[in-house]
C-alpha cells in the first residue's frame, strides 16, 4: 500500500491526494506552518538556518507548492502564457528562447501552448490557461476569433502580441510590420529587372498574408500585378511543398523569371526542385525566401531572404510584459523591431 495515500493530518482526517503537504513540511523541519510557508515564497524573511531545515523536509518529502492556493491568497500566480503556432518551426523555436532567456532571471514560471495554426486549438489552450490565473499572456499574431477577442477583452492582465504590429498605439506588440517586409522584397525582385515575379504561399497564416498583401502593392505600384502570378496553398508548409509549389508555378505562369517564397522552406525546395531539373538560378529564375533561416546563407546558390528579429522579439516582449505586469509604465507600446533585407546569389 502507498502510505502516502492513507496518511493522516493532525486532526486525524485522512488525505487521499498522495501529496505531502506545507503542514507536513512544517512539521518535519520543526517550524510552524507559517514560517515554513514564508521560508519558500520570502526567504529574505526568515533565517538561513530556517530556510535550511525546510529546504531539506522539502526534497525528503517530495513536496510540490499548490501554486493555484498561492495565486489565490496573493492574487499573483507567477506564470506568463506563451502560446505560439509551432515548436517546430526554427522562427518559433527562436522566438521561445528569447522568451525563455527573459523570463529566466524573474520569479515567473512559463506555460507554453501549441496553438499549430488553429483558431480552435488557441480557444482551448486559453481557455485553459486562464483558469490558472496568469499575470500576463504573449500571443502570436494579432488575428484572433471571435471567441478568443472576447476573452481577451473581459480580462484584466495584460497581453502582449508577437511578430507583427498593433495598429492602435496603446495595444502592447513587438515585431515588424509583415506588410513592409513583403514589399521590400517585391521591390528588391523588381529593382533587379525581373517582372513575371510570382508570390508562392503556404500555411496561409496573418503573416504569410499580409507579405502576400506587401507584394501585392509593390506589383500594382509598378504597374506589373497579376493574380495569376499568385500560386497559394493551406497545405503546411515543408521543403517538399516548395519543391511541388515551385514545379506548379512553372509549369501554369508563363515567362516566370523570379518566385518571391513565402518562407525559406518553400525557397529551399524551389532551388532543390531547380537543381534537380536544370534550372539555372538567378540565370533563368530567381528566388527570393523569407526569415534568414541559418541554412539560408550555405545553399548554393546562397539565398536573398529577409532576415527577421525571431529572438529579439521573443526577449522584448516577456521583458515588456514583466514591466507591465510589475506596473512599470514602458517607454514604448509598440516596439517595431524591423528587418533586414539579405542579398545573396539567388536574385
Amino acid at each position: 500500500m502507498n502510505t502516502r495515500t492513507m496518511n493522516k493530518n493532525g486532526a486525524g482526517k485522512v488525505r487521499g491526494t498522495g501529496r505531502a503537504t506545507l503542514e507536513e513540511v512544517a512539521q518535519l523541519a520543526g517550524v510552524s506552518t507559517m514560517t515554513a510557508s514564508r521560508a519558500l515564497s520570502q526567504p529574505r524573511l526568515v533565517s538561513e538556518a530556517t530556510r535550511a531545515k525546510v529546504a531539506l523536509a522539502v526534497a525528503e518529502l517530495g513536496y510540490v507548492p499548490n501554486r493555484a492556493a498561492r495565486a489565490l491568497a496573493s492574487s499573483q500566480s507567477r506564470v506568463i502564457v506563451a502560446l505560439v503556432p509551432s515548436l517546430s518551426n526554427a522562427v518559433f523555436s527562436a522566438v521561445l528562447d528569447g522568451i525563455h532567456d527573459a523570463v529566466e532571471a524573474s520569479q515567473y514560471q512559463l506555460l507554453i501552448g501549441n496553438t499549430r495554426y488553429s483558431d480552435v486549438e488557441e480557444e482551448k489552450l486559453l481557455n485553459i490557461y486562464l483558469q490558472s490565473n496568469p499575470d500576463g499572456v504573449l500571443l502570436s499574431g494579432l488575428s484572433h476569433s471571435p471567441h478568443v477577442q472576447r476573452v481577451l477583452g473581459s480580462t484584466r492582465i495584460p497581453i502582449v502580441s508577437m511578430m507583427d504590429l498593433a495598429e492602435r498605439e496603446q495595444d502592447l506588440s513587438v515585431g515588424f510590420s509583415q506588410l513592409d517586409a513583403g514589399g521590400a522584397m517585391t521591390r528588391h525582385l523588381i529593382g533587379r529587372g525581373y517582372r513575371r515575379i510570382a508570390f508562392i504561399g503556404a500555411q496561409l497564416d496573418e503573416r504569410t498574408l499580409r507579405r502576400a498583401d506587401g507584394y501585392r502593392q509593390a506589383m500594382q505600384a509598378a504597374g506589373l500585378a497579376d493574380p495569376a502570378l499568385e500560386v497559394m496553398t493551406s497545405e503546411p508548409s515543408t521543403v517538399a511543398l516548395g519543391a511541388e509549389l515551385m514545379r506548379r508555378t512553372l509549369d501554369t505562369v508563363p515567362g516566370c523569371d523570379a518566385v518571391f517564397c513565402c518562407n525559406d522552406d518553400l525557397a529551399h525546395g524551389a532551388i532543390y526542385y531547380c537543381q534537380r531539373h536544370g534550372i539555372r538560378v538567378p540565370h533563368d529564375v530567381a528566388i527570393g525566401g523569407f526569415n534568414d533561416l541559418p541554412a539560408s546563407a550555405w545553399m548554393v546558390p546562397s539565398l536573398t531572404t529577409v532576415e527577421t528579429p525571431r529572438y529579439p522579439i521573443g526577449f522584448e516582449a516577456a521583458s515588456l510584459l514583466l514591466d507591465v505586469i510589475a506596473g512599470r509604465e514602458p517607454a514604448q507600446r509598440r516596439i517595431d523591431l524591423g528587418f533586414t533585407l539579405r542579398e545573396r546569389e539567388s536574385t
